[in-house]
C-alpha cells in the first residue's frame, strides 16, 4: 500500500491519485495528469489546481507558462538507478521557481529520500515496506555536513568549499 510522506510525517486523505489504466480513480481522489494530458487540458480550460505527472523523459520546461495553474508535480522515479527525476525537481525549483508541492512516485528507496529533499522534493508516494517501516520511525539517514548548495541548504556548509574570498 502506497503512503504520502512529508517531512511533518505521514498524510491521511491525500487528495491525489495517480490514474492507472486497469483501476477507477478512488472517490473524491483529484487525478494527476500525464504531461501530454495536461497541456491539452491547459488548452481547453480556463482552471487551475492540477496535478501533472512528469515522466524521466518529459521536457520539465513545458511547465513554464502553466505553474500557476499546478498543484502538484509528480516526479517518476521508474527505477532506483534513473535519477532524472532529480534534475527535474531542480530544474523546477530553482529555475521556473516553482513554489507548489513536487512528489516524488515511482520507486522511492529510503536512502534516497534526504536527497530528494535537497532537490526540492517536499513529499513522497512510499510503497517500499523498508522504507515505510524507517519513516514511520523517524529514522532518515543522511549526511550532516554538505559541502555543494542545494534548494533546501543544510545548516553547515551554504556554499562551494573550494570558493575562498580573498582577505
Amino acid at each position: 500500500m502506497t503512503k504520502i510522506w512529508k517531512e511533518t510525517g505521514f498524510v491521511e486523505n491525500d487528495a491525489w491519485a495517480l490514474p492507472i489504466e486497469s483501476e477507477a480513480l478512488p472517490v473524491g481522489a483529484r487525478p494527476i495528469l500525464a504531461l501530454g494530458e495536461f497541456l491539452e487540458q491547459m488548452e481547453a480550460s480556463n482552471e487551475g489546481g492540477f496535478g501533472v505527472l512528469i515522466a524521466p523523459a518529459d521536457d520539465v520546461t513545458k511547465l513554464a507558462p502553466h505553474l500557476e495553474r499546478i498543484a502538484v508535480v509528480a516526479l517518476a522515479f521508474p527505477a532506483f538507478n534513473d535519477g532524472r527525476a532529480f534534475s527535474h525537481a531542480s530544474l523546477l525549483r530553482e529555475r521556473l521557481g516553482y513554489e507548489g508541492e513536487v512528489r516524488a512516485v515511482g520507486d522511492v528507496l529510503i536512502d534516497q529520500i534526504p536527497l530528494m529533499i535537497r532537490c526540492g522534493i517536499d513529499s513522497f508516494a512510499v510503497k517500499n515496506p523498508t522504507a515505510l517501516t524507517r519513516l514511520a520511525e523517524n529514522r532518515l539517514p543522511g549526511i550532516d555536513l554538505h559541502t555543494q548548495p542545494a534548494f533546501k541548504s543544510a545548516e553547515a556548509g551554504q556554499g562551494y568549499s573550494w570558493r575562498r574570498k580573498a582577505s
